[in-house]
């Protein structure tokens, strides 16, 4: 058994399905996930796969979870955890087989507040599984030393990162082992996105939302006021805490022209997770000053497929100008020497209600292959945008 607690995820799952349940208790949505290496899946490890989704009806929250879910996310009422304690993962509404070239599909129905936290554990299990059926063997110290050299690296130059490695590490027995490691070795590391260790190891818990609750409101109120009501929704929700903003699911570019002066200054910064971040850095900036507020009171959290380098490079680019942090995955939880699954799981259709019709969910990246959709309701998406 793979997933052993339900805090074995993001804390970006709870904090959304909380938001949910508080402003769309009645949305219904379908999670569909896309291996974008289109590996070949064998029988037995569609197998092995479905014997994990039937262990999920095991999965709950304990008292002792409750308790520090509570205590240590005051942004979320306690009624929520206590709601969690009693739900439980229903391996019926996971429907998951394997096409005529042997491509993996699942996908996942339910009320979307529910629904929402499917995702992570199950692209985990994916990765987790998949790396044992490769026979992919790894020596623990090597996963160490590449560790220490990062560690040692951020330590040198006061570089600031969180582990963000969760969906796609190559075991749950690794992803302990680094965060054990960073705890006691990073002085800069500032926490982990993953509940469950950030509970085991006293770390701080570090997430706020991700692109499906834009993907949700562009797909029901358009795509031309997605990002804004997004972002004023979740103000409704959060009241100003978990107060940074994801930039890229329809285009920065779209994000930062419908970026108000109001959200601007409430939002402590903005996440960038695909495109050019030197471009990113740039242009935010312009923005900033543009609104008349200082860049150097705000901050940018990158996250896009980062390793160390390539974050200490941003570090310096930024410095003096804009503050910044990493939020590093599977650079962490899955450098062992072999090639990490290229696995994602997005929501892919919903509606507001079960009496609505269905609308497809998309996603536009700044990174070209990173769209999701079909090629019909993406470009309706770029024409309703204005993008080239």
């Amino acid at each position: 058994m793979i997933i052993k607690s339900i805090l074995d995820t993001d804390l970006y799952k709870f904090t959304t399905s909380y938001a949910y349940i508080k402003l769309f208790p009645y949305a219904v949505g379908t999670f569909s996930f896309k291996d974008r290496d289109e590996t070949e899946y064998s029988d037995e490890f569609l197998k092995a796969l479905k014997e994990e989704f039937n262990d999920f009806k095991n999965v709950g929250l304990s008292a002792e979870e409750l308790e520090y879910m509570s205590q240590n996310c005051r942004f979320m009422p306690r009624v929520y955890w206590e709601w969690l304690s009693s739900f439980r993962f229903n391996p019926e509404k996971i429907e998951v087989w394997l096409d005529e070239n042997r491509h993996l599909h699942i996908e996942v129905t339910d009320y979307l507040y529910k629904v929402t936290l499917y995702e992570v554990p199950i692209l985990a299990i994916v990765s987790e599984i998949k790396n044992k059926f490769l026979n992919q063997t790894i020596e623990k110290s090597k996963v160490i030393e590449r560790l220490k050299g990062k560690v040692d690296l951020s330590n040198k130059n006061v570089l600031p990162f969180s582990e963000f490695g969760t969906r796609r590490r190559f075991s749950f027995e690794v992803h302990e082992m680094v965060v054990d490691y960073l705890k006691s070795n990073s002085k800069y590391c500032t926490g982990t996105s993953n509940c469950y260790l950030a509970m085991k190891y006293n770390m701080r818990p570090m997430g706020t939302h991700p692109h499906e609750w834009f993907m949700f409101h562009g797909a029901q109120f358009g795509y031309k006021h997605a990002n804004y009501m997004a972002l004023e929704n979740w103000v409704n929700v959060y009241d100003g805490d978990l107060g940074t903003a994801l930039s890229d699911t329809y285009t920065s570019e779209s994000f930062l022209t419908n970026f108000s002066r109001k959200q601007a200054k409430l939002f402590d910064g903005v996440r960038c997770d695909s495109g050019n971040e030197i471009e990113f850095v740039d242009k935010l900036i312009d923005r900033y000053k543009e609104l008349g507020i200082d860049p150097a009171t705000k901050t940018i959290i990158f996250s896009n497929a980062l390793d160390f380098e390539k974050a200490l490079s941003l570090y310096k680019y930024c410095e003096g100008r804009i503050r910044c942090s990493f939020g590093i995955g599977t650079n962490l939880t899955n450098d062992t020497g072999y090639q990490p699954s290229n696995i994602v799981m997005k929501l892919s259709k919903c509606k507001m209600n079960n009496n609505q019709e269905w609308r497809e969910c998309i996603k536009l990246s700044d990174d070209m292959g990173k769209h999701m959709g079909s090629i019909t309701e993406v470009q309706a998406c770029m024409h309703e945008l204005r993008i080239d």
